[in-house]
């Protein structure tokens, strides 16, 4: 199996090298990428466009910040879809809107080429570990052609159903850990108030119930020690959450809950920069009116 990566930022990067680290030929594109360097000496394969790595591979991982951008790369005029060989699978990891990730197995139906979603979770350092978690959504037989690649990438993964379920999946995923870090933020200021050590509190609360991801990774790892470095932004985070909250509108359920976090989160922009660290939300405290 010959691979190629769209889209060579800080997870692109990673993934690629966890390709080459367990043997996949892989091929790289991406014009505005600054790894390029390291990750020619790592053994990735840099092409010029997407028509000279259509030519040489089976699949195509895409990394790539928007559905906007998705859509470009396999449905333009130069695009993915124009260069298609029988039997070639897309794997879109990125973060996009499900109903963009709809548009595009629409368009592709009847085509050569074959479309899986699998977003996925544990940032730049588990990209390039090989160990991310994954939400897949396609057709049971695209996934187990994929295996080659999906070992090399990640450590767990999940087929949660058709094209576009892994995406809502992964904003679910995230609509609810931007929920938790709210209210971890809420239950620090609380403890500190009353004079209690943190992480003795929060090894507590592991042990117990209310535990989560943000309290037994996010926490030890970013926001008590104070790095902030998780390498997901505030930016990426809200776009996440705006998509989130279309997904929610167009459902008509009733979900008191999140309005009031994705308000919170929405508002946190006049404090907290985009360029921030996403895991910064634990410290916003709404101004008073």
């Amino acid at each position: 199996m010959k691979l190629g990566v769209i889209g060579l930022g800080n997870m692109g990067a990673g993934m690629a090298l966890s390709a080459v680290r367990a043997g996949i030929d892989t091929l790289g594109f991406d014009p505005s990428s600054k790894a390029v360097e390291e990750l020619r000496a790592a053994g990735v394969t840099l092409v010029d466009s997407i028509a000279e790595m259509s030519a040489q591979v089976d699949v195509i991982v895409l990394s790539l910040p928007t559905s906007d951008i998705v859509e470009s790369v396999v449905l333009g005029d130069d695009g993915l879809l124009r260069h298609a060989r029988s039997g070639q699978i897309v794997l879109d990891t990125s973060t996009a809107d499900p109903a963009s990730t709809a548009r595009i197995a629409e368009a592709l139906r009847g085509s050569p080429l074959r479309f899986v979603d699998g977003p996925v979770s544990g940032g730049p350092k588990a990209a390039h570990a090989g160990s991310m978690t994954m939400l897949l959504g396609g057709e049971a037989a695209d996934i187990e052609t994929l295996t080659p690649v999906l070992d090399a990438l990640t450590g767990k993964r999940v087929h949660v159903g058709p094209v576009g379920a892994g995406h809502s999946a992964k904003l679910f995923n995230n609509l609810l850990c931007g929920i938790n870090l709210l209210a971890v933020g809420e239950a620090i200021r609380v403890a500190q108030a009353a004079g209690l050590d943190i992480a003795q509190i929060l090894e507590g609360v592991n042990a117990g119930s209310g535990r989560s991801g943000v309290t037994e990774v996010n926490c030890p790892t970013w926001i008590l020690n104070g790095a902030f470095n998780s390498g997901f932004t505030m930016k990426l985070m809200r776009k996440d959450l705006r998509l989130a909250a279309e997904m929610i509108e167009k459902s008509g359920a009733a979900t008191p809950l999140s309005a009031e976090a994705l308000r919170l989160w929405a508002e946190s922009a006049e404090s907290v920069s985009d360029d921030e660290d996403f895991n910064r939300i634990v410290e916003y405290v709404e101004a008073k009116q």
